[in-house]
Order: C-alpha cells, then sequence, then structure tokens
C-alpha cells in the first residue's frame, strides 16, 4: 500500500515538473520577450546563427524549422504588435532572414558546415586541456567540457564566434570589392574625359586647318601673315 503511495507522488511529482517547464516555457514564448532577445545589445552578432534566432538545435529536421518558424513569425508580426509596431518589424525581418537560411537546403548545408567546424575547434581546445592536465600529473582531473550542458555550451559560444567571424570577413571583402569598383570607375571616367579632350582637339585642329593653310599661302606670297585689324566700333550720336 505504501508502495502505491509512493508511486503516486513520485508520478505527481513528475507531472508538477512537467507543468512548471511548460509554464516557462509559455512565458519565454511571449511577442515582448522575444523581440527583445532579437534586439539586445550584442544581438547584432549573435542573430548572425540562424538556428540561435530561431531557437533550434542544430539537429532540427525541415519540418521543426518550419513550425518553429511559424510559431515565433505569429509572435512577431508587425500587425500583431501595434503598440511596438517598428521594433517588432525589425525582430520579423531578423527572424525571416534565418529562416530563409535554414529553409534553403544549401544555406542550410553551409550553416551546419560552421557547427561542424565549431564542434571540431572545441574538441580541439578539449583535447590541449586534458594533455595539460596529464602533464601536470592531473589526467584524471574532470574538465568543464565533460558536462554535457557545458560541451553543448561550448560549441554553442564557439558557433557564435564563428559566424561573427565569417560575417567581419565578408564585410572586409565587401568594402574591398567597392573600394575596386569605385577606383575602376573613377579610371573610367578619368578614360572617358581624356578621349573627348582628345576628341574636341582633333576636331578643333581640323576645323582651323583651312585657315592655316590660308595664311601660310599668305606669308608666301607677301611675307607676312595678314592678320585682322582691330577697328574701334564708331561712334553713335546720343538720343535724348
Amino acid at each position: 500500500m505504501s508502495n502505491n503511495g509512493n508511486d503516486k507522488e513520485d508520478i505527481l511529482k513528475s507531472f508538477i515538473t512537467e507543468v512548471k517547464k511548460i509554464e516557462e516555457q509559455d512565458s519565454f514564448y511571449t511577442s515582448e520577450l522575444q523581440i527583445q532577445r532579437l534586439l539586445r545589445p550584442g544581438s547584432s552578432y549573435a542573430n548572425l546563427n540562424p538556428f540561435s534566432v530561431l531557437l533550434l538545435d542544430y539537429e532540427a529536421p525541415l519540418e521543426q524549422i518550419k513550425k518553429q518558424y511559424k510559431k515565433l513569425s505569429i509572435l512577431l508580426h508587425p500587425d500583431k504588435n501595434l503598440d511596438n509596431r517598428e521594433k517588432a518589424q525589425i525582430a520579423f525581418d531578423i527572424l525571416n532572414k534565418a529562416y530563409r537560411c535554414l529553409e534553403d537546403e544549401a544555406s542550410r548545408a553551409r550553416a551546419l558546415e560552421v557547427v561542424e567546424e565549431a564542434k571540431f575547434k572545441v574538441n580541439q581546445n578539449i583535447e590541449e586541456k586534458r594533455k595539460k592536465l596529464k602533464r601536470q600529473g592531473k589526467g584524471e582531473t574532470r574538465i568543464d567540457e565533460d558536462d554535457p550542458e557545458k560541451f553543448k555550451h561550448a560549441i554553442h559560444v564557439m558557433t557564435m564566434k564563428l559566424f561573427a567571424d565569417y560575417e567581419r570577413k565578408r564585410r572586409q571583402m565587401e568594402d574591398r570589392n567597392t573600394e575596386d569598383r569605385k577606383r575602376k570607375r573613377e579610371e573610367e571616367i578619368e578614360e572617358e574625359e581624356r578621349k573627348k579632350a582628345e576628341v574636341e582637339w582633333n576636331k578643333n585642329y581640323e576645323e582651323s586647318r583651312e585657315i592655316r593653310v590660308s595664311s601660310w599661302k599668305n606669308f608666301q606670297t607677301t611675307g607676312k601673315v595678314k592678320r585682322k585689324t582691330f577697328r574701334p566700333p564708331k561712334h553713335k550720336p546720343e538720343t535724348k
């Protein structure tokens, strides 16, 4: 009888725990908190990780991605946040960008490559820590990443860092390309102006050919270049 009572108590505790988790989750999924999450200070780099924006595990299948997007888009849609429409629109755009990345197979694959690189780097760091402890005679000492949650967090942090690094490199490349295009355009304009001036000079040269030939012939005949003499304008009486 007592065992049945304990079983019922355990079931009740389990039920209460599950309800509490659901309540905590539901309280997190509000328009206000989701807008704050995506627009908090420092979020510009955090939001480069589409999985983080959509609050998804890296192993999430496409169906779950679509389901999560729908859930968050309802909360963030500007029409659902009329009292905070401007910020909601910004957050909604961030969500859409992340979803487009994960919805497309090729871009999702590239994002997962970043995640795999992060896992590789974290495992490298763990290996270095273990080697260092072994050299210190502490080979049996546990490290933080032995805890599955801390290991997962380390991968998350490294993934964020890599997304930020790649974005900085992309912007630097874009800036260089912009400068190259600007310099090339300036050179093109300079060349166009040079050609235009050359055409104008040749045109003027050809138009003045007859005058030069006539002047030369006159010089050969008279020994003088015929020049036009300046004649002042005739005086006109003032009219009253």
